[in-house]
């Protein structure tokens, strides 16, 4: 959670800050050594290391190095990932996107941000059309009955939020996105059948695009390990090597950032999308269910 306006010139605390800080507290505990000797070796302030440990600060690869000298970790993997930890931090960090003095933005700025520098996102919908491949009207609809807005003129901005963060699905670098989603939000006609079926001919030329993956998790499926609700894991890097577990409910945003908790998600990811319907069979499916609205 953020404490201090990065702008500023202060201190912020990162998901990924506090990904890397974690692990290498983990580290540090296994050797049996205290914060005063990673300062000792850092040339730095207690106060330092342990604003490093929680997210606090951007960490130098030198500093990343020299604190697995000493906690042990010659592993080249190891240490590769936690400089990729490092440089995805510092990176985000810097980034002035659009999203960064959005009002309408809100609660959903680190995902936001988290979504631009990523390049992988695996999300699991259960209720809703995937964020990335909703449609304007759809959106409408969805905030005519939030609490998002207290004004109509505001309903507009937060439609554009939405249509502006679909831009990561086009250009040199697209983000690969794989969505699996519940017929059930195939199904609930959010703005009624015209606003629907529009949303789903949408999500058919979405599909269509190399970088988009759409399966649908058909009802025949019965129980299966989504039950508990919607959730997204982003990468950064190839599959596995930095992910972060993402779940939003009514009052809460929980980032996982442990890579215990991140393989979870994944793994539950894995299984819906091995009991859904292939890609091809879930475009057919998505049809005729737009054709008979």
């Amino acid at each position: 959670m953020p404490n201090r306006d990065p702008d500023r010139g202060v201190s912020v605390s990162t998901v990924l800050g506090r990904r890397l800080g974690g692990e290498l507290l983990r580290l540090r505990e296994a050797r049996g050594l205290r914060q005063a000797h990673a300062a000792e070796a850092l040339t730095a302030s207690v106060a330092k290391v342990a604003k490093m440990e929680r997210g606090l600060v951007p960490m130098r690869d030198p500093d990343v190095r020299a604190l697995c000298h000493l906690y042990g970790v010659d592993d080249e993997h190891v240490i590769g990932g936690l400089f990729q930890l490092a440089r995805l931090d510092r990176e985000r960090r810097k980034a002035r996107g659009w999203w960064r003095h959005d009002p309408d933005v809100g609660s959903l700025a680190e995902y936001i941000a988290m979504e631009d520098v990523a390049t992988h996102v695996r999300t699991w919908q259960m209720a809703l059309i995937p964020g990335l491949l909703q449609t304007a009207d759809y959106v409408r609809a969805m905030c005519v009955v939030s609490e998002t807005w207290r004004e109509p003129d505001e309903i507009e901005p937060i439609v554009m939020v939405r249509m502006k963060r679909q831009a990561r699905l086009s250009g040199e670098e697209p983000l690969r996105f794989h969505a699996v989603i519940s017929e059930a939000a195939l199904r609930q006609e959010i703005g009624g059948p015209a606003v629907m079926r529009g949303q789903l001919d949408h999500l058919l030329a979405a599909a269509e695009l190399p970088n988009v993956h759409v399966q649908v998790l058909p009802f025949r499926t019965g129980a299966h390990p989504g039950l508990s609700g919607a959730f997204s894991v982003i990468s950064f890097a190839e599959s596995g090597a930095v992910d972060v577990g993402y779940n939003e409910s009514i009052s809460s945003t929980v980032w996982v950032e442990a890579k215990d908790g991140t393989a979870v998600y994944t793994r539950t990811f894995d299984r819906l999308a091995r009991l859904s319907l292939a890609p091809r069979d879930s475009v057919n499916l998505i049809a005729s269910i737009s054709k008979g609205l």
